[in-house]
């Protein structure tokens, strides 16, 4: 009987995907902060891993 294994996501991988320097690098990134920053979200700057 083989169970479900679930996925190990790299939080590397996922910060260069999603994080603030990969948020930065587009233009259609920044607007996305900046429209946080403006509702009053805190934006994640620094991810230690």
């Amino acid at each position: 009987m083989s169970t479900h294994y679930p996925k190990r996501r790299s939080l590397i991988k996922r910060a260069r995907k999603f994080g603030f320097r990969a948020r930065m690098r587009s233009s259609a990134g920044r607007k996305l902060i900046n429209r946080k920053r403006r509702a009053g979200r805190s934006v994640n700057v620094r991810r230690s891993f």
